[in-house]
C-alpha cells in the first residue's frame, strides 16, 4: 500500500451543531480543527466557510480571512476552497468566488459547472491563468463522462486531471461500500490523480481500499461523523488518527 495524502474535510455545507457538536462552524473552531487534525497526520484541509448565521458561504472576504489565518496557524498544510453550490449559488457566483478568492487550490464539480455551458470554460481558463489546481468533483460515471467531454474539446486543460471520486450522499442509512469504487476506476482506468471520499459508517474502509489501488483520501465530517459500529467519532481529529491506524494495520 502507497502513502497516500489525506486531506481532512471538516464540515462541509450542509451539518452544523444539531449533527455533531464538535462539528467547526466558526473560523476559530476550523482554526482548531486544522492544527489538531494537522497533528494528527492530515497533510491538507478541504475548506468550507460558514456565514454569521452558520450557512454555506461562498464570500471572497470571509474565504481570504480563513486562507490567511490558516496559512498562519497551518503554514504546512496545504488547504483547498471549495466552490459548491449548495442549492444556494449560479456559476456566475461560483467564477466570481474563484476570481476574487483566486487560491492555489478549489475542488469544482463538473455537473454544476456545466448548469451555465458558456460560463464552463471561462472557470477552467480562470484556475489556468491564476494557477490554481482544479480537482473535479464527480459523484458518478455520468459525471466522468461530462469531464471526459471537457478535456476532449480543451475546455479542461490537460494539467487540469485530478479527481475526487464521491461514494454516496447525504441521505439516511447512506452506507458506501469498498466495492463502490469499482465503476468509477473501470470508466477511468488510466487515472494518475485521485482521491476518494465516501459517505456513511464504512467510509474508513471506503478510504484503506482506495489507498490500496493507489489513491488518495479525504476523511472528515463533511462525509462521516460515526466509526463503523456507528459510534460518534470524538471530533474530526479523532476520525483522521483512526484511519491513519487503520491505514498501518493494514500495511503491516
Amino acid at each position: 500500500m502507497t502513502h497516500p495524502i489525506i486531506m481532512v474535510a471538516p464540515n462541509g455545507a450542509r451539518r452544523d451543531k444539531a449533527d455533531h457538536p464538535a462539528l467547526p462552524l466558526t473560523l476559530p473552531e476550523i482554526l482548531q480543527t486544522a492544527q489538531a487534525c494537522h497533528a494528527a497526520g492530515a497533510q491538507a484541509l478541504h475548506l468550507h466557510v460558514r456565514d454569521d448565521t452558520g450557512t454555506h458561504s461562498l464570500d471572497a472576504g470571509r474565504y481570504r480571512e480563513a486562507l490567511d489565518e490558516l496559512a498562519h496557524s497551518v503554514p504546512t498544510m496545504r488547504v483547498q476552497i471549495t466552490t459548491e453550490a449548495a442549492g444556494i449559488y449560479d456559476v456566475a457566483q461560483q467564477l466570481a468566488c474563484l476570481e476574487q478568492v483566486r487560491p492555489g487550490w478549489a475542488s469544482i464539480s463538473v455537473r454544476e459547472t456545466l448548469r451555465n455551458p458558456d460560463l464552463a470554460p471561462r472557470i477552467y481558463a480562470a484556475c489556468a491563468d491564476m494557477g490554481c489546481d482544479v480537482q473535479h468533483i464527480l459523484y458518478d460515471t455520468d459525471d466522468i463522462a461530462l469531464l471526459t467531454q471537457l478535456m476532449a474539446t480543451g475546455i479542461v486543460r490537460p494539467d487540469q486531471s485530478s479527481v475526487l471520486f464521491v461514494l454516496g450522499r447525504y441521505s439516511a442509512g447512506q452506507t458506501s461500500n469498498p466495492s463502490d469504487l469499482d465503476p468509477f476506476l473501470n470508466a477511468l482506468p488510466d487515472v494518475a490523480n485521485w482521491m476518494l471520499c465516501a459517505f456513511g459508517p464504512r467510509e474508513h474502509a471506503c478510504l484503506a481500499h482506495a489507498a490500496q489501488k493507489g489513491g488518495n483520501l479525504r476523511v472528515g465530517f463533511e462525509n462521516s461523523l460515526v466509526t463503523a459500529d456507528g459510534s460518534p467519532h470524538t471530533d474530526n481529529a479523532a476520525s483522521v488518527t483512526s484511519l491513519i491506524q487503520l491505514l498501518e494495520r493494514r500495511r503491516s
